[in-house]
């Protein structure tokens, strides 16, 4: 990549001027740890980060949401008011349950296992999907000192919200919450956790805590230490390492842990190193323990069967040297909401295959794909979202009724004329846009197309298949080669490896200097790039409070002087929340230098940028307008939110400064991507393509990774996500002999 040559130097400040190009490793990383140490480095999450653990994410920022979880301390009030999230998670029930419904009409229960029993495990897992994982941990079984501010994982899982009107759950009852607090204050945890558990385990938490201590992983951003001091503080010697109680939950707890890393399930191995970790000195019968309760359920897949031959002496040897040979399929762990999900999702996308009608259309090959097909997959980069767009409205012009769908405001915007007439997803499944439901809960569509594919999860793809009525036609559409969901699974990718529907790649190229880059670095080369148009500028720091520095000179000074974008239309990209220069600390430095201030509204003033999570898994940017007796009140796009003000500390963030995760489905016109010293262990190729892939008009990259960023390029493959979708489509789709 080469800058230019010259031309910039008498123009911009010291952070835009021109120096060695990426490819060539620029820029030298510290020679030790960062002012965090060792362990903080810009990829672990903020939940990590506080309870001094290690970060087993594979990406930096996966799964990003604002740190949008519900934090350990963040409902703790004796009656917490209802949030958005809560009432989307009920509409989230509502339609599983017609889910069920459906799948017991077919013959019974799903192949997966039954329904977990009891009333805490008949939450657990529902609170999960609105609390979403590891937030911070204290050890509170230590001491009983009030639980660190709030923060957020990495990767939440995403809680899809589901058809209007739905039944709106109710807080826990103030008896209920006394109860818990007193048996919380018997184990020496702190009392903030009352409103927590009791939203958790429901109403008999107290008796539920006291029979099981270690129910209390039920609650995210508890840990298993944690939880083994709060039970041996109320069961003495009586508990040990081995106590099925313990077992179990830490058997579900881990599987918890991996959907926060994208798995929907776990190898039984995996799961057995796990609880040996965690000192079980049986892990395989603690794994058949919690398989014969319904915590978890195990999956075997079936191996092939080889084609049949002739029955002659030389074929039968063959055969038996082929089943002596193949390798049987791991069994797996899961949890009954990702089997449901998967399932469900398997059989909704095999449905739209089956029913639609096959059609003559006349047009591009996509067109003519979806004319013939239910189901039709179309990749390429930014510049082929134009076809499948193109698409929806020719069938329009045919007389059918279609829709896009978008991952976020930001790239239904970006798509100019034509977004008017796209919804997001989050809008279009809660009813806030898009077509109306029938009496069924099937919208009023003969094609939908789903762009940003790759960002949906596997529980927001079920909720939106099984919405889809019979004959309707599906295309899912997006590029391949950017960070997968933030949610659980990868169904973009499963359904591209199944090989069961048409798979159409468009041969449109990305334009100019930034599109010739983000397309070498999805074949893992990072080459050299002619920018004449400053397009692409490299600024080299030797340590992350000089990558801190140079961000802010850029937003606030260079990128406007120079390349003509205002900071409030330029965004910085980092590998994670933690660290010297993740966005924590690259907020708190913009903050002070674009728009200062007290922050006398929950750490916010007017003006401010801000990250803003409506349900875990979605990022919503925007400024602030005001506050009132309500909350905050955002500018977000062409529109107006309230975050509710018992949600601010849990659901909002400064946003001058984004993840990865965050960003993807957005894009603006300036991009700085910041990679400090600290942030090589968050590197890999779908996360610089995706973070160079946000820039519309001009990159700048604050670089400090030296040689890591080529190999992160070459060879930083992202770790694989274990999902059970692709053998299950196959099962289903397959074509007879295949």
């Amino acid at each position: 990549m080469t800058e230019p040559s010259g031309e910039t130097a008498p123009e911009a400040p010291e952070d835009v001027e021109p120096t060695e190009d990426v490819r060539q490793g620029t820029g030298t990383a510290p020679a030790g740890a960062t002012e965090d140490g060792p362990g903080a480095t810009a990829g672990e999450p903020d939940a990590a980060e506080e309870a001094g653990e290690t970060s087993e994410k594979p990406d930096g920022d996966a799964g990003d949401s604002v740190d949008a979880e519900a934090s350990v301390d963040a409902g703790a009030s004796d009656a917490p008011g209802l949030s958005e999230a809560q009432a989307e998670l009920a509409a989230q029930r509502e339609l599983r349950a017609r889910i069920e419904a459906r799948k017991a009409e077919k013959g019974g229960p799903v192949a997966a296992g039954a329904k977990l029993s009891g009333t805490a495990a008949d939450l657990l897992a529902a609170v999960r999907a609105v609390e979403g994982g590891a937030a911070k941990g204290s050890a509170f079984y230590e001491t009983a000192a009030p639980v660190p501010e709030p923060s957020a994982p990495e990767r939440p899982p995403t809680a899809p919200p589901g058809p209007p009107a739905p039944e709106r759950p109710t807080a826990p009852a103030p008896a209920t919450t006394a109860a818990v607090r007193e048996v919380l204050a018997r184990g020496g945890a702190p009392e903030t956790l009352a409103g927590p558990v009791a939203a958790a385990l429901g109403e008999g938490a107290a008796a539920i805590l006291l029979d099981d201590p270690w129910q209390l992983l039920a609650v995210a951003g508890v840990r298993p230490e944690q939880a083994d001091g709060f039970a041996r503080a109320l069961l003495g010697p009586d508990c040990g390492p081995g106590d099925p109680r313990r077992t179990v939950a830490l058997t579900v707890w881990l599987l918890e842990q991996a959907a926060l890393r994208g798995h929907t399930a776990l190898e039984t191995a995996t799961v057995c190193a796990g609880l040996a970790a965690h000192s079980v000195p049986d892990p395989e019968e603690a794994v058949d323990t919690a398989v014969s309760e319904g915590a978890v359920h195990l999956f075997r897949e079936e191996p092939e069967e080889a084609p049949e031959e002739e029955p002659d002496e030389e074929a039968g040897e063959k055969a038996d040297t082929s089943d002596e040979s193949g390798e049987e399929p791991p069994a797996l762990l899961g949890l009954d909401r990702y089997a449901l999900a998967e399932e469900s999702l398997a059989e909704g996308l095999a449905r739209l295959v089956r029913t639609a009608t096959a059609d003559a259309w006349e047009g591009s090959e996509l067109e003519r794909a979806a004319g013939a097909h239910g189901l039709v997959l179309h990749t390429g980069g930014e510049a082929a979202r134009a076809e499948p767009v193109a698409l929806a409205a020719a069938a329009r012009e045919r007389g059918l009724r279609a829709l896009v769908a978008v991952h976020s405001d930001g790239g239904r915007r970006a798509l100019g004329a034509a977004g008017t007439e796209a919804v997001t997803v989050a809008a279009l499944l809660a009813g806030a846009a898009g077509p109306g439901r029938d009496e069924d809960g099937a919208f009023a569509l003969d094609l939908l197309v789903v762009l940003d594919a790759p960002q949906l999860d596997v529980e927001t793809a079920a909720t939106l298949v099984e919405s889809l009525p019979d004959g309707c036609r599906l295309v899912l559409s997006g590029d391949p080669e950017v960070l997968g969901a933030p949610g659980a699974g990868r169904v973009f990718a499963d359904a591209l490896a199944a090989k069961v529907c048409p798979r159409i790649a468009s041969r449109v190229p990305d334009p100019g200097p930034l599109g010739e880059l983000v397309s070498g670095i999805g074949v893992g080369e990072l080459n050299q790039v002619e920018a004449p148009g400053k397009e692409i500028v490299i600024v080299p720091v030797r340590d992350a409070g000089e990558a801190v520095h140079r961000t802010v000179q850029l937003v606030a000074d260079s990128v406007p002087r120079v390349i003509g974008v205002p900071p409030e239309r330029t965004q910085v990209v980092t590998v994670g929340h933690g660290g010297s220069a993740g966005t924590r600390a690259l907020n708190a430095a913009l903050k002070q230098r674009l728009n200062p201030g007290p922050g006398r509204f929950g750490g916010y003033d007017p003006g401010d940028r801000v990250a803003y999570a409506p349900v875990p898994g979605r990022t919503v940017t925007g400024t602030v307008l005001s506050a009132d007796a309500e909350g905050l009140r955002l500018r977000c796009g062409d529109d107006e939110l309230l975050v509710p003000k018992e949600r601010v500390e849990s659901a909002l963030r400064h946003g001058w400064a984004l993840t990865a995760h965050q960003a993807a489905g957005t894009r603006w016109p300036a991009v700085v991507a910041v990679l400090p010293g600290d942030a090589v262990g968050g590197l890999s190729r779908p996360w610089v393509y995706t973070a160079f892939g946000r820039a519309e008009r001009h990159l700048s990259v604050v670089h400090g990774v030296d040689q890591a960023l080529p190999r992160a390029v070459a060879e930083g493959v992202a770790p694989e996500r274990t999902t059970r979708l692709r053998p299950l489509l196959e099962g289903l789709l397959a074509a007879p002999g295949e």
